[in-house]
């Protein structure tokens, strides 16, 4: 058994830093030692929102510490990336190749979840807890699925490591799986936070000759162009729906629209605008899982649009954190400079202000 500390959830919209205990990794089991986690809105909505205590974070990477009797693919020692959408790679979707979606083992998308592990393998009070998206990176330690880890040949910082499980892919995968953005093509982003960031750089990675930028925030704008983007449009509160930002883009793009467009704000009143934004037979990408009732006007959709939903950036992770991995190592993808500041674990809610303010690109807590 293991003494450790976890950001704890009291289901009543606050969150503690908390002692636990760790108990050994069984079966196909993995007990990591978490080195850095990643601070996403998805997070804050969470304990925000849901009614149950947990364990906080879904983004986080670190070392091995031990393996249950059925584990192969990771040893004591290796350095680890934690993947929430846990694949059981034998389920209806995995079999279509759509492990993103896996019927089995999500915790978003399963009609049940056996990508859990056992609640007492982590104790607090006395009892056994949940852990965010099966995983609980802002802890100091975490027991998880075999099939939840990435193990990574070409070692690099764990800060980096820890983003490319949620943030980083999502935007970036949603670029080159989902819209596959080919060579040329005019791409309009909406929300310039963390994901919006990595969805402009996986377009620039794709050779789009415009990456238009939409945001209220300047310094996220100016973010913006030094990941890429070659344009950028200052949107205003009274601009309902974006229409009046929509003609700016149209006017950027010979009056037709963009070839892509892609919604990382997060705002249901906002749904319905990449549809504004695209040009006929375009597509519009919902990135950022708005999962609320709206209403849409269905002339937006005039001629042969597409609006695709996707989740995660249909993520492969041992297909996909290679490929990002290897961007990185070249150059092309800036994570580095996207961790805008690090914090330690008592600092969550410092990071989740900087975070709402719009001071980050990303914010990482360290262990």
């Amino acid at each position: 058994m293991i003494k450790g500390e976890a950001i704890i959830a009291d289901g009543k919209g606050n969150f503690n830093l908390e002692a636990i205990s760790i108990y050994p990794p069984q079966g196909d089991e993995v007990l990591v030692k978490i080195k850095a986690a990643g601070v996403c809105h998805t997070d804050y909505d969470s304990y925000k929102q849901w009614d149950k205590p947990f364990i906080l974070g879904h983004e986080g990477a670190g070392i091995v510490l031990a393996v249950g009797e059925k584990v192969q693919s990771v040893r004591v020692g290796d350095h680890v990336i934690l993947n929430w959408a846990i694949p059981c790679g034998t389920c209806f979707q995995c079999n279509l190749g759509n492990e993103n979606i896996c019927e089995e083992q999500s915790p978003v998308t399963g009609k049940i979840n056996k990508g859990h592990v056992a609640l007492e393998r982590t104790i607090f009070k006395g009892q056994g807890i949940e852990r965010s998206f099966n995983l609980g990176t802002m802890s100091t330690h975490t027991v998880v699925k075999e099939a939840a880890i990435f193990k990574m040949q070409e070692k690099i910082p764990f800060d980096v490591a820890s983003i490319i499980g949620c943030g980083v892919m999502t935007g970036f995968g949603s670029v080159v799986n989902t819209a596959k953005v080919e060579e040329g093509a005019s791409v309009v982003v909406l929300g310039a936070g963390g994901v919006g960031l990595n969805v402009i750089q996986g377009a620039r990675i794709s050779k789009a000759s415009k990456i238009i930028a939409i945001d209220i925030n300047d310094s996220r704008l100016e973010m913006s162009k030094f990941y890429g983007a070659t344009h950028v449009i200052k949107a205003t509160k009274d601009d309902i729906g974006l229409l009046q930002a929509a003609e700016k883009v149209k006017k950027t793009t010979n009056e037709r629209g963009a070839d892509y467009a892609f919604e990382c704000t997060g705002i249901p009143s906002l749904g319905a605008a990449p549809l504004a934004m695209i040009r006929n037979a375009g597509m519009a990408v919902q990135v950022s899982g708005i999962e609320e009732e709206i209403t849409i006007d269905m002339n937006l959709f005039e001629w042969d649009k597409i609006y695709i939903n996707p989740l995660y950036g249909k993520c492969r992770p041992q297909v996909d954190f290679p490929k990002i991995i290897n961007h990185y190592k070249n150059g092309d993808l800036l994570l580095d400079e996207m961790i805008t500041r690090t914090y330690d674990i008592s600092q969550v809610q410092n990071a989740f202000d900087d975070m709402l303010a719009g001071k980050n690109a990303k914010g990482v807590i360290v262990f």
